[in-house]
C-alpha cells in the first residue's frame, strides 16, 4: 500500500532542452508534458507581466489535465527598456537583436510557477536577471552566431557557452534564471507546495 506521504509526480510543462537539463540537476524523477497556451502578448502588457503570465498559464494548463501533479510552468522575456525581445528564430533576426542590444542593459525577465490543481496550490515568481551587453561589432556578433546558432533563446545568447563573450556582466540572485529555469526559487516553490528536493 502507498505511504500517504509520498510526493506528489512531478511534470515540468515545458519542451525546453535547457529547462529540462536545469532541472535534470535536482535528480528528481519527472516528465515533460508540453503545455498548450497562447504566448500572444496582451496590449499593453509589460515584459515582466508577461513572462509571470504565461508561466502560470502554462502550469495551469498542464495541471488541467494532471491534477495529482506539481506542475512547473516557466518564461523568459528579455526586457529592452520596456519593449520585449523574443527568440529570433533566423540568423538574420539574431543579428539585428544582436546589434539592438549591443551596449545595453537587458533585464532577461524570467518566470516560475508551480500549481497542483487537486489541493489549488498555485505560486508564480518573477527572477530578474541584469545583463549588461558590450559594444559589439558585426564580425563578433557573425563569428558568434555562426557557432552558437542561439536561435531558440530570447535575446540571441547563450551565457552558459560562447554567450558569456558577448557580456560585460550579469547580476542576479538566482544563478540560472538566465538559462531558463531558475533552480533556487524552484527548490523553494517546490518545497511549499509539498515536494522537498533533498527528501523527496
Amino acid at each position: 500500500m502507498p505511504s500517504l506521504s509520498a510526493s506528489p509526480p512531478l511534470i515540468l510543462g515545458s519542451t525546453s532542452r535547457y529547462r529540462r537539463e536545469l532541472l535534470d540537476r535536482l535528480r528528481l524523477p519527472y516528465t515533460c508534458v508540453a503545455p498548450q497556451v497562447d504566448e500572444t502578448p496582451q496590449p499593453g502588457e509589460t515584459p515582466a507581466a508577461l513572462a509571470l503570465r504565461l508561466a502560470l498559464a502554462k502550469a495551469q494548463a498542464v495541471a488541467a489535465q494532471h491534477p495529482e501533479a506539481l506542475v512547473i510552468g516557466a518564461d523568459q522575456v528579455a526586457d529592452l527598456h520596456g519593449e520585449a525581445i523574443g527568440k529570433p528564430g533566423t540568423h538574420e533576426r539574431a543579428v539585428l537583436q544582436l546589434q539592438r542590444l549591443s551596449g545595453q542593459r537587458v533585464v532577461f525577465q524570467t518566470a516560475l510557477a508551480v500549481v497542483r490543481a487537486s489541493t489549488g496550490h498555485a505560486e508564480a515568481q518573477l527572477a530578474a536577471v541584469t545583463v549588461q551587453f558590450r559594444p559589439l561589432a558585426r564580425a563578433e556578433i557573425e563569428h558568434y552566431l555562426r557557432l552558437d546558432q542561439p536561435y531558440d533563446c530570447a535575446g540571441s545568447a547563450k551565457c552558459e557557452t560562447l554567450g558569456i563573450a558577448l557580456l560585460d556582466a550579469i547580476e542576479s540572485d538566482d544563478p540560472t534564471a538566465l538559462i531558463g529555469l531558475p533552480l533556487i526559487r524552484t527548490c523553494q516553490m517546490l518545497r511549499r507546495a509539498g515536494l522537498d528536493p533533498l527528501l523527496p
